[in-house]
């Protein structure tokens, strides 16, 4: 999905204060829309939304039926009709203000954006913002009077770091919208109430959530599940580690059959890799398709956990990236220890 920002506009903007009851800290609501200039306009739009990868998205959810979902309902009436967009911004903050209970959530600012002319795959449409800043920065102040110059230290809000915010673009409503989010300090608790809690979100089923996943499994098997019912040495690990990511960034489609062939190759792992897929979608609540579209945004994501590197006691590491043959593996007797031997034509 390719998204451009380049010709949307802010047509309008609410901001409330969202306190901490359990911490004394009250819901301040705003008496009218908040007004901006085209420079704030600029910034806003420049800064907020380039905080956003628009790689993974979800949808909202509920149990029982989706116009239950708080957000998703009042999100709704401001895709309806725009002049909503400072009742439901309210309804918004109540909502948030509810959900902020756990005493290490901090109080901030609240904004409800609405962004018109989102560019998506060559069609527009419009988006609703959510964000909240926490977290205040120090920044001087330099003042000119009589000849000389007045430096102040004042506090304000980083455009840059969003604390948390969230877009909703108005396509697919009855599937629960496009949503993207930004997390920069949630964790535990704190990220709960801002995703579960106040949003209430899910996944999206699509190619980025199915390769995501998938390599997630590959990765857990190759490193914890294959060691526990075959003798594999580290060396091998690493090896199916690079087999898999090779395989990865250079095919279009994963086929789960065509992975199992090209890269474990050995019938009897095939086998059980494919008994652990099936242990893994159920432990984890997930169904991974036999057969999809490769995302490259997912691929690059992940593989920084794909980590092929043989550690030996606490003085080195040896990083494998090819060349399974060119690495042996002996024990010598007159020091007791193991070794490895490594084959190379040319030393950089």
């Amino acid at each position: 999905m390719k998204i451009n920002t380049s010709n949307t506009i802010i047509e309008s903007l609410a901001i409330h204060f969202v306190g901490n009851k359990n911490n004394d800290e009250n819901l301040v609501l705003s008496k009218d829309e908040t007004s901006f200039t085209d420079e704030m306009e600029t910034l806003l739009i420049e800064h907020l939304i380039s905080a956003f990868k628009f790689d993974e998205f979800y949808q909202f959810y509920h149990e029982t039926e989706l116009e239950l979902n708080e957000v998703f309902t009042y999100v709704s009436k401001i895709f309806a009709d725009n002049d909503e967009l400072y009742e439901q911004s309210r309804n918004l903050a109540m909502h948030l203000f509810k959900q902020t209970t756990h005493p290490k959530i901090k109080a901030g600012e609240f904004y409800t954006i609405y962004f018109r002319d989102c560019e998506i795959d060559g069609q527009m449409f419009d988006a609703i913002g959510l964000f909240k800043t926490e977290t205040k920065d120090a920044f001087f102040k330099l003042s000119e009077e009589d000849d000389n110059f007045n430096l102040d230290v004042e506090t304000g809000i980083n455009l840059k770091k969003p604390d948390k915010g969230c877009i909703i673009f108005n396509m697919q409503k009855d599937d629960g919208y496009f949503v993207t989010m930004v997390d920069r300090l949630g964790k535990g608790s704190d990220a709960a109430y801002w995703i579960d809690d106040f949003l209430n979100v899910q996944n999206r089923k699509d190619e980025y959530f199915q390769t995501k996943n998938v390599m997630s499994f590959c990765k857990n098997y190759v490193h914890d599940k294959l060691p526990e019912k075959y003798e594999v040495s580290k060396a091998d690990q690493a090896d199916l580690l690079n087999k898999s990511i090779k395989y990865f960034k250079e095919s279009e489609i994963f086929d789960v059959n065509m992975f199992a062939d090209e890269v474990i190759q050995d019938p009897e792992i095939i086998k059980d890799f494919k008994t652990y897929k099936s242990d893994y979608e159920k432990e984890n609540d997930v169904d991974i398709n036999q057969s999809f579209e490769i995302s490259g945004s997912a691929v690059k994501n992940q593989s920084r956990f794909f980590k092929s590197k043989i550690k030996l006691d606490k003085n080195f590491h040896i990083y494998v990236h090819g060349k399974r043959d060119y690495i042996e593996k002996g024990f010598d007797a007159s020091t007791g220890l193991n070794y490895y031997k490594l084959y190379f034509e040319n030393e950089e």
